[in-house]
């Protein structure tokens, strides 16, 4: 009757719930630390603000944002940076992945390592994104690329991966 017992899968449930969480409050963590590091602290700045808004709609803790704050503030660690790779995915959509990280050389050879485990190149700046009009929300397609089933599950197994890379912040793709 092993496996049967109930506390066992409360805790499977929830250590699988933690980690979801952990990722998430972990993108907003540096987010925060980022325009704080911009507003000099400030929270009455929209920008910061706006950031700190959408970490406590998804349940982030209190002490988690006002450390992210001071972090951000007193300069402490590593200078974050946001960093945009461009790519093509399957069926040669394009892929535009907007990183956040402090260790330029990890997010690059994480995402590298992404796009080639799934037989892709990294693209050179400017490869896709002549593609796509930057905007307040993102990255918006001129051209869509119309693609089979079959490379469709590949493009969302490939953009599941890097959602799931800490450094990832957001994956615009050109796909129909």
């Amino acid at each position: 009757m092993s496996g049967h017992n109930k506390w066992s899968q409360i805790k499977n449930k929830k250590g699988a719930t933690d980690a979801k969480r952990s990722k998430i409050f972990s993108k907003y963590a540096r987010l925060i630390t980022l325009e704080s590091k911009k507003c000099n602290g400030d929270v009455n700045l929209p920008t910061l603000r706006s950031v700190i808004e959408k970490a406590r709609k998804e349940n982030m803790p209190s002490d988690n944002i006002e450390r992210a704050v001071k972090k951000g503030k007193g300069g402490e660690g590593g200078e974050m940076e946001t960093i945009v790779y461009e790519g093509y995915g399957p069926g040669g959509c394009g892929l535009i992945i907007v990183a956040l990280t402090d260790n330029r050389n990890k997010a690059a050879a994480e995402i590298k390592h992404i796009f080639t485990k799934n037989g892709l190149v990294l693209g050179t700046p400017g490869s896709a994104s002549w593609n796509f009009e930057k905007t307040a929300e993102g990255y918006i397609p001129k051209m869509t690329t119309p693609l089979d089933d079959e490379d469709l599950e590949k493009l969302e197994k490939i953009v599941d991966e890097l959602e799931d890379n800490d450094e990832v912040q957001e994956v615009f793709t050109s796909a129909e």
